[in-house]
């Protein structure tokens, strides 16, 4: 043994002729060679998706031993930790944490437009991380099964595993394009991936087209796939960068999200927010929102709620303030928050073991050409099971015939090779066929047998026939993978989420409705930030709801056409106002309530006229006492005119306070309510209608205008137990119409068909105030009482309790004749839309 020296300092014993052998390594050269090789690992087996089956190693080594473990749709959930165990131990020598997150992905419905893996419990969402493994559970989603399908038939080549003591696959089957459905994300070193999620159905009729015309362009292609479908919705905007990703595999799109403006209170707007951009959460729009308002970058905010939910999906609403253009407000956010983002693709993925940028073209060429080998191998593996059966079949039959004989060698042979020799020379068997005899039980050797092995025969050389031309010809083999790729279409297919937009149409209608010389929101974006004190039509429907007209130039033109009958389309009130002004709103009690325009809702068009169905109800946007009703709308500029139950009529001055929302126009006795309000010049008709059907007009200035507290003085004289049913007033030279509606004796108003007649207002004669009037409508048998009445501008609309519009007589009628007998039940009658124009001032009715 060679003597041992001390080490002084380590005091420790070392060969004394050991050689020092220090090799001299170029710094630069070690660090280029350990970087390559650092980069290709990170490349090949961590960042980048192959081509054929869209998955990262540790993505195809997660569903594949989910497979093993038998983890189908079918069964139950296993915890996530294990699973992740089990991929660790055996496929992937990794952190943990690495191949959670990667399950994590496979399972987030936000993130992959066809999830792989069914997740139970908190897997995150685009704002928050997912709970730990130990709380998890997943298993196989229903499209994970078609990823792995038919890996026992030899489709796809299996390599060793990190220790060489299990195999892989080294590509999953994939019966559909994953990488084109689902996308995919990642770095490598020097290089990175960023492909969009598509449609499953377009992909795969792209596809299917691609089989079938193997020279297809890229424009052939872009009929089937316009453009990605992102998981979230959304929609894409403007399709250049589309076509130029398609083309050369590099390109971005601008994405938007889905929001609408609706009235989320009664007096405020707001846009709803129900789709985001990709892989962009409601907490970060919040919080970009809150610093931009914060910054003076964004106006017309008053606050952002947040209604997401799992069962009702995104819902944020962001209220705006009153006197803000919606449509100028929402391009703010597309300009200064993540609702309008940028989506960059960049096609990078691995083919044959290299990075390769790919068009859309090229990648589903590299998977078809994929799935046809596949489909190609498979083929082969089940033509090669099925001959092999086939032998053994055949074998039998040729033993079955002697059945005995079989039975006495068998017996005869001192050993099994004695009698497998035996078997062969006596029925003329192979080894093969002798081998399976031997192994057979008896009972499988009986006459039924014989009989289910002759048309297992004739099935197997069909099935062998009919795989041996599927191998013979191209185009067979392409039609069957064509056929089995329209069947997981079929089977997986969803519609699309995500809308494609050729042009910008918001910046369009930003440029249109932008008024000359108008308050701008910022550089560039085109449109009126604070909304301009336009005309419109403040609106008070027979049914209750409340809303105005969209504030624009024209806004008092004509409304509506003559003949187009709207849901609601019958007023009590319908007065010109500006956006920026205000009404009055009248009460059964006598209070006038102060009315910002402004704060209305906007009713909404159909067709060319507003949609009085789309306001808010009258009892929800004003507070009233109980029992109190709005009886109509008056401006607050202009001497207005009341009329009671019980007969009273006023005239107010419009000296109304400044530093209060209501007040009282009208002193009320007993229990006197006020039936009609509307704003009356002295050369207006003033009409009071009763129960009892008289008709009293009078000119306006024959009552003197009174303050508030004024009680007002008699209108109409009225009979024992009759009332005033309806007060109006008509304009000079306007055209009017009386209707009356009589009701059954036996029936509540609106429940009963009584008989209705329209008279023009010019045959009816003035009389002097305080007096009876003059018949209005002749009863028929059984009626005694009107139930509707109305005076004022025509056509008169009809409406049912729900505000479906009702028929009344075409035919006007003479003054004192009776009514024409109704169908259908009528609870409230007025003025339409159509006929509003420029210069008329008020609409009232009963």
């Amino acid at each position: 043994m060679a003597p041992r020296r001390k080490s002084s300092s380590m005091q420790e014993e070392f060969p004394v002729d050991v050689v020092e052998n220090i090799v001299d390594v170029d710094v630069s050269a070690e660090m280029e060679t350990s970087f390559l090789e650092y980069s290709y690992s990170v490349i090949y087996s961590r960042a980048l998706p192959d081509a054929r089956d869209g998955l990262k190693p540790v993505q195809r080594r997660i569903l594949y031993m989910m497979t093993q473990m038998g983890l189908h749709p079918d069964k139950g959930h296993v915890k996530s930790a294990r699973v992740v165990g089990e991929v660790m131990g055996k496929l992937h020598p990794h952190g943990d944490a690495a191949i959670y997150d990667a399950m994590v992905r496979l399972a987030q419905s936000f993130a992959m437009r066809l999830p792989l893996v069914d997740g139970h419990g908190n897997f995150g969402s685009v704002d928050d991380g997912p709970a730990a493994a130990r709380y998890t559970e997943a298993r196989m989603a229903p499209a994970a099964l078609a990823m792995t399908g038919d890996l026992d038939e030899d489709v796809v080549d299996f390599v060793p595993n990190y220790d060489n003591q299990f195999t892989q696959p080294g590509v999953l089957p994939s019966a559909f394009p994953n990488l084109l459905v689902n996308g995919s994300s990642g770095i490598a070193v020097g290089m990175a991936t960023n492909m969009a999620p598509h449609n499953l159905r377009e992909v795969i009729a792209g596809a299917q087209h691609l089989i079938t015309h193997p020279q297809a362009t890229l424009e052939d292609v872009m009929a089937f796939i316009p453009g990605p479908d992102l998981p979230t919705g959304g929609t894409i905007v403007g399709l250049s960068g589309i076509r130029d990703a398609y083309a050369s595999g590099r390109g971005s799109f601008k994405t938007r999200a889905k929001v609408s403006i609706e009235q989320v209170t009664a007096r405020k707007q707001g846009l709803v927010i129900t789709e985001l951009p990709y892989m962009v959460g409601p907490e970060k729009i919040i919080e970009k929102i809150k610093d931009g308002v914060q910054a003076k970058k964004l106006s017309g905010i008053s606050d952002v709620v947040d209604l997401t939910d799992r069962k009702h999906g995104t819902r944020l609403v962001v209220e705006l303030k009153n006197g803000f253009n919606p449509h100028a407000v929402l391009l703010s956010l597309y300009k200064h928050t993540p609702l309008e983002d940028s989506f960059g693709i960049n096609n990078v993925a691995l083919v044959d073991g290299q990075p390769q940028t790919l068009g859309l073209l090229e990648l589903l060429r590299v998977y078809v050409d994929h799935r046809i080998d596949v489909v190609r191998r498979r083929t082969e593996h089940r033509l090669g099971r099925s001959k092999d059966r086939l032998h053994l079949v055949e074998g039998l039959l040729l033993a079955i015939v002697d059945i005995d004989e079989v039975i006495q060698i068998i017996r005869a042979a001192e050993e099994t090779a004695e009698a497998r020799t035996r078997l062969m020379q006596v029925f003329d068997l192979t080894q093969v066929q002798a081998e399976h005899i031997l192994e057979l039980r008896l009972r499988q050797l009986t006459k039924f047998s014989r009989i289910e092995l002759e048309r297992e025969q004739e099935e197997l050389r069909a099935r062998i026939a009919e795989l041996e031309e599927i191998l013979g010809s191209d185009a067979t083999l392409r039609s069957v993978v064509s056929a089995e790729l329209g069947e997981v279409a079929e089977k997986y297919g969803t519609d699309r989420r995500t809308v494609l937009t050729e042009t910008d149409d918001l910046a369009q209608l930003a440029k249109a409705a932008t008024p000359a010389g108008a308050k701008k929101t910022g550089k560039g974006l085109g449109l009126a930030l604070e909304t301009a004190d336009d005309p419109c039509w403040v609106a008070l429907s027979a049914s209750g709801l409340l809303g105005r007209t969209p504030g624009a130039p024209g806004g008092r033109e004509r409304l509506a056409d003559p003949d187009q009958r709207i849901k609601h389309d019958a007023l009590v009130s319908c007065i010109p106002a500006t956006a920026r002004g205000e009404v009055g709103a009248v009460t059964s009690a006598g209070r006038m309530l102060r009315v910002n325009v402004m704060d209305l809702p906007v009713l909404q068009l159909s067709g060319q006229a507003p949609n009085l169905g789309t306001g808010v109800p009258v009892a929800e946007f004003l507070t009233l006492a109980r029992g109190e009703r709005v009886v109509g709308l008056v401006p607050t500029s202009e001497v207005i005119a009341l009329g009671t139950r019980d007969g009273v009529v006023k005239r107010v001055n419009p000296d109304y306070p400044l530093n209060r929302d209501d007040w009282e126009v009208i002193t009320l006795k007993g229990r006197d309510e006020v039936l009609g309000c509307a704003a009356a010049a002295d050369d207006d008709h003033l009409v009071f209608i009763t129960r009892a059907a008289k008709l009293l007009t009078f000119d306006a200035s024959k009552v003197r205008p009174q303050g508030r507290t004024g009680s007002g003085v008699a209108g109409i004289k009225l009979a024992e137990d009759d009332a005033v049913l309806a007060f109006g007033v008509v304009r000079p030279g306007q055209r009017a119409e009386v209707v009356t509606i009589a009701a059954q004796d036996d029936s509540l108003p609106g429940t009963g068909a009584g008989s209705a007649k329209v008279t023009a207002f010019e045959e009816f004669p003035a009389k002097g105030r305080a007096t009876g009037g003059v018949r209005a409508h002749r009863f028929l048998r059984g009626e005694s009482r009107l139930a509707l009445a109305f005076a004022g501008p025509g056509p008169v609309r009809a409406v049912s309790k729900s505000g479906v519009a009702r028929s009344l007589p075409t035919e006007h009628g003479a003054r004192d004749g009776s009514g024409v007998p109704l169908e259908r039940d009528i609870v409230a009658v007025g003025p339409s839309l159509d006929g509003l124009d420029a210069g008329q001032r008020q609409s009232p009715t009963s």
